[in-house]
């Protein structure tokens, strides 16, 4: 049979009444009797749980200690002002929270776009609204946006900062997807399927990369079935932090000859967990030490049930 062919629908006229620019329809076809559905289900499920995204995870307000009561001149409760952040749809790829910014003194609507971001963060709905303020009234608040994938409730983290709240982060740029299964044709043959995709996103990805991102998310998992790679931890690091109370002896207490303890207290490396750390070629260098040394090291370390 011929290759599935994936591409976006150019089928404007009867585009669905609430699409809009975050919106596209996608093909792929034709496919085997059957893989429509297998297909289809498994690309949902990917879109909406497995994407990364971004999303704003605590807020500080000044002035406010807990979520649970008001500020001056806004409008909104703090609850309130909390669920418009929630909303708040940003695009960043980054490893770790960073931290925004939202300081406003003049009286109307604050709005997303009002968010002062780092490099590297974007908000896709800047005229979302997030609180109306009063004349006089001001609204200093700092923001930390974090990346992830799916959902993490509120409850699940917790702050030690006073007037730090952290709210429920819906990370996956996703926001629907619908799917459609067709009978088509390839020469005299009807039996194929046509899978037809729905996709609509924040505006932080197009749809088309997104359904992409997802299939090569499923690759990854039947890949590791197909040829499966075993990841190995570093042995040194498991080593060190599976050493327990071992680690705290110091090197007198493992059985070593005087003169090496001696040497390995002078040189810094006084307790079992330094030992262990320790760069070998650094070790040799250590005056009154040497390879025999080593192989004495290595022996008492084994005794004690330590890889050295």
């Amino acid at each position: 049979m011929s290759q599935p062919i994936f591409e976006i629908l150019e089928e404007k006229k009867d585009l669905p009444a609430q699409a809009g620019k975050n919106y596209a329809r996608l093909a792929i076809t034709p496919l085997e009797q059957g893989y429509g559905f297998t297909l289809g289900n498994s690309l949902r499920r990917v879109l909406l749980t497995s994407l990364p995204g971004a999303a704003i995870t605590s807020v500080k307000i000044a002035g406010v200690n807990h979520q649970f009561s008001s500020l001056s001149g806004m409008k909104e409760d703090v609850v309130e002002f909390a669920l418009n952040l929630k909303k708040v749809r940003l695009s960043y790829k980054g490893a770790k929270e960073v931290s925004a910014t939202l300081k406003v003194t003049t009286a109307g609507e604050v709005k997303a776009g009002d968010i002062k971001l780092p490099a590297g963060v974007e908000i896709s709905n800047p005229e979302l609204v997030l609180a109306v303020l009063n004349k006089g009234a001001k609204l200093d608040a700092d923001i930390i946006i974090e990346s992830g994938s799916g959902y993490i409730p509120a409850d699940t983290r917790s702050s030690t900062e006073v007037g730090m709240i952290p709210l429920d982060a819906s990370f996956s740029p996703i926001v629907r997807v619908n799917y459609k299964v067709e009978e088509t044709r390839v020469g005299r043959l009807t039996n194929f399927d046509k899978l037809t995709l729905e996709v609509w996103t924040d505006g932080t990805i197009k749809a088309k990369d997104a359904v992409v991102q997802a299939a090569d998310i499923l690759v990854n998992y039947f890949s590791q079935i197909v040829k499966p790679v075993k990841v190995e931890k570093k042995k040194e690091e498991v080593e060190v932090s599976d050493l327990g109370l071992v680690g705290k002896l110091s090197v007198e207490e493992i059985g070593l000859p005087t003169r090496v303890a001696n040497a390995l207290a002078k040189a810094g490396f006084e307790t079992v967990e330094l030992l262990v750390k320790a760069d070998k070629t650094e070790l040799v260098k250590v005056r009154n030490l040497g390879e025999k040394s080593l192989k004495i090291i290595s022996a008492a370390l084994g005794e004690k049930g330590v890889s050295f």
